[in-house]
């Protein structure tokens, strides 16, 4: 009824989807105002009650690093010794770059002449900013958000590129990019305006825009493909346009919402990041399925022959798939062994993949960002913990104004330091008062001595009299396993250390981030099992056969194990030039779920054409397969060239999440399209021949010939 409509009144649609662009685009451009980095907190986690208690209170300030640009080495260091300021708190970088780093054990007690040295910086032209861990975040932040403009100048030029060599013709080549920009531009725009209502991700922007370009593409390029091939057969506009519908559009309906289901299920992640990934993604697949349906037919019956326009012959191309069809078709088991060695050798790796969410920001930053060296500067000076303290959060029945509060307190601070990777406590019974005279200050403000008033600040809240907060410095950084474990050891002895009825947490960056690791771990077989039910059902109601819903859940298994090798060989290692980095536990199980979602588009297109033809009366199960694979093999591999083309531009990204993600979907995309969709899944019908698809199964040609 929507394809007739639409071969009737095709200007109608294209006006309206050009009203829509219009009403969407200022959205669209709009949309990385309201994204956040964080969501990454387990809800259910003690960690969040015990960061939102902590903010109760003022906290310890710490002076991060100073980093200072514009100004020669030579000129900072004369002017550092008129302020008497040691040489050791210069750290260089550059001839024009430079770190002022005031050591944490002395800034309590530096002049305020020191403090003055950075205001002289300036005053000289120097440009003084602190590398604390809000910059770093902010660097993060703002990388994120032109990662989209850098990667979109490398992905255009490849995309036009390979769908001219997919399409052999200017204008169609047009078409799917036509299409996928409208549908990026919609989806975007539903993403900024879902940013009032829930929180999303700074690296929604990025996946969205490239996961609805790259999908967009793929899906017009199979309907449209159709079209071609149905001009070529001598059926008229309007017949091509039904028939590409009604075959290669019913498929990639059913492909889009697998992808759409498969974006879903990272809902069970189990916190706002994951949830704001799941709808934004299956956002995308969405209004790509939308402009695949409307916009693009109207297109197509608009062009019509005129799709032909600055045709380019592949013939040689074309010639090729005739032999690998021909060789799989016939060949079936020795194809079947092939595409398991390419997939069993780096699968063998992938069962070492360890996932991890860094602590410490500046990891995510090239090696040679100054930012980094900041971090990595004040690491060196004042220990590797000192970028991310835990705060040791007690609620009391007593209150600060009662001796018992002031004592236990004390013998906690004494037990925290009697551990062995703990480096320093910050707690007010260090302050050399006793619990008495903590009780009569906190009655008596006003007989607080000045310097005093600022650092019990930071320990209680003058509103939460209940409430006492401690710092704890760990020897060991913020990402090492001895933190965590030292953030386990307080949680297990803490019950000993403090009366009955207190309340108490450890918050802070490090269990923040260990919460949301292991809340993704225990999540994801979750995530993995319900995606692989996602898949078989959608295969199952597409194909009807069992047998291949079954094989597509197997096979994709297999490609997210050779994945997760790649991932371990290349970022967990640190080969093509990365540094070793576990990979994201923010961003590897989105690789996983994209790889289950887009190899159900290959999947439904190559199954549905060998089905068409097998039941056409005229082919064998094997000459179904090889005709299948010479006609879609070219068209699904260039798909999944294309997609390749566009998370291979992340790498222009000094992010290496930004990376982790471009590798991953780089090597699920060209394993699943070159080796399972091109060798195992033909070659598996083959084998399996008239039973292929059971319980529908396949008649014989010659039998049905014979009636």
């Amino acid at each position: 009824m929507l394809t007739a409509r639409m071969l009737k009144y095709p200007k109608i649609f294209l006006a309206g989807w050009l009203v829509i662009i219009a009403i969407f685009l200022p959205f669209a451009i709009h949309v990385t105002h309201g994204l956040s980095s964080y969501g990454f907190d387990n809800p259910r986690s003690r960690v969040v009650w015990a960061d939102n208690q902590a903010n109760h209170v003022v906290g310890i300030s710490q002076q991060p690093p100073q980093l200072v640009t514009g100004l020669s080495w030579s000129r900072a260091t004369a002017l550092a010794a008129q302020n008497h300021i040691p040489q050791s708190w210069l750290h260089r970088l550059s001839a024009k770059q430079f770190v002022v780093l005031i050591p944490a054990a002395q800034q309590s007690t530096t002049p305020s002449s020191d403090l003055r040295f950075l205001g002289q910086l300036r005053a000289r032209g120097g440009q003084v900013k602190p590398a604390s861990q809000l910059q770093v975040a902010n660097r993060v932040i703002s990388d994120t958000k032109t990662t989209l403009g850098k990667s979109s100048l490398v992905a255009f030029p490849l995309l036009v590129i390979l769908l001219l060599t997919v399409f052999g013709s200017v204008a169609a080549a047009a078409l799917p990019l036509i299409v996928a920009l409208a549908g990026s531009i919609l989806s975007l725009g539903i993403v900024d305006l879902l940013e009032h209502s829930m929180t999303l991700s700074i690296y929604l922007t990025d996946i969205v825009s490239f996961l609805a370009l790259g999908v967009g593409v793929d899906y017009a390029l199979f309907i449209s493909s159709r079209f071609r091939q149905e001009l070529g057969r001598g059926e008229t506009v309007a017949q091509a346009v039904t028939t590409s519908m009604a075959r290669a559009g019913r498929s990639v309906a059913f492909s889009g919402l697998a992808v759409s289901l498969a974006v879903l299920t990272l809902v069970f992640g189990g916190n706002d990041y994951w949830r704001g990934l799941a709808v934004g993604g299956a956002v995308a697949v969405l209004a790509d399925l939308l402009a695949t349906h409307t916009l693009l037919p109207a297109i197509l019956t608009l062009m019509g022959h005129r799709v032909e326009w600055g045709r380019i012959s592949f013939r040689h191309m074309r010639r090729g798939w005739s032999r690998v069809s021909s060789f799989v078709s016939h060949h079936p088991y020795p194809a079947i062994v092939l595409g398991l060695v390419v997939l069993l050798v780096p699968g063998y790796f992938g069962m070492r993949l360890q996932m991890s969410t860094p602590a410490n920001l500046a990891v995510m930053l090239p090696t040679t960002d100054p930012l980094r060296e900041s971090v990595a500067i004040q690491q060196n000076v004042d220990g590797k913990g000192s970028l991310a303290p835990l705060n040791i959060v007690l609620q009391y029945r007593s209150t600060t104004t009662q001796r018992a509060t002031w004592q236990n307190v004390a013998v906690v601070t004494q037990h925290l330091r009697g551990l062995t990777d703990v480096a320093s406590v910050a707690s007010p019974s260090l302050l050399g008062l006793a619990p008495a005279q903590l009780v009569t200050l906190i009655k008596n403000p006003i007989l607080t001595p000045a310097k005093l008033k600022p650092l019990l600040a930071g320990f209680i809240s003058a509103k939460h009299s209940h409430l006492v907060v401690l710092y704890v410095v760990s020897r060991s950084g913020p990402d090492a396993s001895r933190t965590e474990h030292l953030v386990q050891t307080i949680k297990q002895d803490m019950p000993a250390w403090v009366p009955y009825g207190t309340q108490w947490g450890v918050g802070g960056l490090v269990p923040l981030l260990a919460s949301f690791n292991h809340l993704t771990a225990r999540r994801l077989p979750w995530i993995i099992g319900t995606v692989a039910l996602v898949a078989f059902t959608v295969l199952l109601f597409a194909t009807g056969s069992v047998f291949q819903s079954l094989l597509g859940v197997v096979f994709d298994g297999i490609v997210a194990l050779a994945t997760a090798g790649v991932l371990v060989e290349t970022v967990q290692t640190g080969h093509l030039g990365l540094p070793p980095l576990q990979p994201e536990s923010a961003i590897t199980p989105l690789i996983f779920v994209l790889l289950f979602g887009l190899s159900m588009d290959y999947e439904v297109i190559l199954l549905h054409r060998i089905q068409e033809l097998a039941r056409s009366n005229v082919h064998s199960i094997v000459e179904a397969c090889q005709k299948g694979v010479e006609v879609t093999g070219g068209m699904i591999t260039g798909a999944g060239m294309i997609m390749v083309a566009v998370f291979v531009a992340l790498f222009v990204s000094p992010l290496e999440i930004m990376k982790t993600l471009a590798i991953g979907m780089t090597a699920a995309i060209l394993l699943d399209t070159w080796v399972v969709r091109t060798f195992m899944v033909p070659a598996s019908v083959a084998i399996l021949d008239r039973f292929a698809f059971w319980p529908r199964m396949i008649p014989n040609p010659a039998k049905a010939s014979t009636k």
